[in-house]
């Protein structure tokens, strides 16, 4: 079973080479984020992101804790819109 695991407060981030603004409001829009479109695929950050986001998608833990692992992997990757 697989949920959209709300946050309690949205997430915006910058992607892209623009900086486009994203707001992403889920644990799965942050995997889908995570996924395709990241400036620091592979570091330890973005990795224990996309772990816990997927946690949170199929119900293993809450959603605002994955959203905490999301802002601190997209400060470090320069992306977090604060």
């Amino acid at each position: 079973m697989s949920y959209e695991a709300w946050f309690s407060k949205p997430v915006s981030v910058a992607t892209g080479l623009s900086g486009d603004i994203r707001t992403l409001i889920s644990a799965q829009q942050a995997i889908q984020l995570l996924t395709t479109n990241w400036r620091d695929t592979g570091s330890e950050k973005h990795i224990a992101a996309l772990r816990v986001c997927r946690q949170a998608v199929r119900g293993g833990i809450s959603p605002d804790v994955a959203r905490t692992t999301f802002v601190e992997a997209a400060r470090a990757a320069h992306m977090l819109v604060e």
